[in-house]
């Protein structure tokens, strides 16, 4: 069975029917030191929620990325988990060199961009899908198929992945973003399809709000672009 037919059948396969919404909110990441921790993930811009002590034996501290529905947590007594355990945790951004670029600015190490190459990985490269890192980004510049990585200081690891348009079934009919910067990106990127159109044309299109707006519920959805 192909990729293609084995991703079509889960999509043909998921409920349609939808039930009580269970929504992922929040991730435990085990530290050695808690207030390392906390400046580490103060440093990398995230939203500071809560950092609640209760007496010596207890504290917890949540930290939520920009424009991300889901937290992570961490402190003292939180988890038996070994620090440095939690390992491919995805950040999906829209501009992976940006994302990149911030990070470095705020004296964070993050690894050179890869995306995942022909070849099988080995017992070191274990999240990829199986594949080998190969240097660089993704030669077509496909959603979800670059990569950069970092680590906090008890070496907990993080990915980086690029995601422009999202696989089909992914995105409901009512579709939405989840940050001004996440909306501006794709108007950016609706803009720069709609100057090729535009040259395609040969005219300026009166019509270009509808153009725009089909353009980025479709990049979101997964569906074929207009041109």
């Amino acid at each position: 069975m192909s990729s293609t037919a084995a991703q079509g059948e889960a999509v043909a396969e998921t409920p349609q029917a939808r039930g009580i919404d269970m929504k992922f909110e929040i991730a435990v990441i085990p530290v050695s030191d808690v207030d390392r921790a906390k400046a580490f993930y103060s440093k990398l811009g995230w939203r500071l929620d809560a950092d609640f002590a209760a007496g010596d034996d207890f504290r917890v501290i949540q930290f939520t990325p920009p424009g991300s529905a889901a937290s992570i947590i961490f402190g003292k007594n939180v988890t038996a988990a070994a620090p440095g355990s939690a390992q491919g945790l995805y950040l999906i951004v829209s501009d992976l060199e940006a994302a990149r670029t911030e990070l470095i600015g705020r004296g964070v190490e993050v690894g050179e961009v890869f995306h995942g190459g022909d070849a099988h990985a080995g017992p070191d490269e274990p999240y990829l899908f199986g594949r080998r890192r190969v240097s660089g980004p993704d030669p077509a510049h496909g959603s979800y198929r670059s990569f950069a990585s970092f680590k906090d200081p008890d070496g907990n690891g993080w990915l980086f992945q690029e995601v422009t348009a999202r696989l089909p079934g992914r995105v409901e009919a009512d579709t939405s973003f989840a940050s001004a910067g996440e909306l501006a990106a794709a108007l950016w990127r609706a803009a720069l399809a709609h100057g090729e159109h535009e040259k395609k044309i040969g005219k300026h299109d009166d019509n270009w709000p509808v153009w725009y707006a089909d353009y980025m519920v479709r990049e979101q959805a997964g569906k074929e672009l207009p041109s």
